[in-house]
């Protein structure tokens, strides 16, 4: 079921890098290294940045999570080799891109619970 996950977040990853100018990738293995990268940096560092963010965050009634969401983008593509984003524009739309497509899909593989009356 990781394996699945993975592969699924990297080809979400190259659809967003085909619909964003200035998102690129070398390969489909730099694509599968990024989409590692980005899944720890927003399991590890992600929470943290927004811990320290909260007060600007509550400020900005959360629109500031676009802004961290586009900074591990752009923070992962200088980590990879291989994958290639030229200006903060194009992270943040990626990122924003991104989120949505994953949150579709989430929300698509959620099993269906029926209520027992």
């Amino acid at each position: 079921m990781l394996l699945l996950r993975w592969i699924l977040n990297t080809l979400i990853l190259i659809l967003v890098a085909k619909l964003t100018p200035g998102i690129e990738f070398t390969s489909f293995w730099a694509a599968l290294i990024a989409s590692l990268v980005l899944g720890l940096l927003n399991a590890l560092i992600k929470p943290l940045i927004i811990l320290l963010t909260l007060p600007i965050n509550i400020l900005t009634l959360g629109l500031f999570t676009l802004i961290i969401n586009a900074l591990m983008f752009w923070l992962a593509s200088s980590i990879v080799r291989g994958f290639e984003i030229t200006n903060f524009t194009s992270a943040f739309i990626g990122a924003l891109i991104y989120s949505v497509i994953v949150m579709i899909v989430n929300y698509l593989e959620e099993p269906k619970v029926k209520k027992v009356k």
